[in-house]
């Protein structure tokens, strides 16, 4: 299956569940693998038959400056649907990381993979 991704997506966003994480938003890392829809692009070439990198980022830009979320899974499940429902997407995997969460690792995170039914 043909897929676009971004790696490295570096965004504020108010998640988790403790009070220090409440008070100020906090960067975390997204990578992105979402299966293209069909395969008119390599057709055509148009940038409207394929997902448009730019579109996906102002999506989760946006649903970031909306919403809070406890969890990073349920950021996550929120992106998947968000993938599925507005690009059309067949299949969607997600991985969020917290940066800095715990002193003795980089990264702690999530990752999920979804299919539209």
């Amino acid at each position: 299956m043909d897929t676009v991704f971004i790696r490295q997506l570096r965004l504020p966003a108010w998640v988790g569940l403790y009070r220090h994480e409440k008070i100020a938003p906090q960067t975390i890392e997204i990578d992105l693998e979402i299966a293209l829809p069909g395969n008119a692009v390599f057709k055509t070439g148009k940038v409207g038959d394929t997902i448009d990198y730019g579109v996906v980022v102002e999506h989760i830009r946006s649903l970031l400056a909306k919403e809070r979320f406890g969890l990073v899974e349920n950021l996550a499940e929120r992106i998947a649907s968000l993938m599925l429902e507005d690009f059309k997407s067949p299949r969607v995997k997600i991985s969020i990381a917290k940066l800095g969460a715990l002193r003795e690792a980089q990264r702690v995170g999530v990752t999920i993979e979804r299919t539209r039914e």
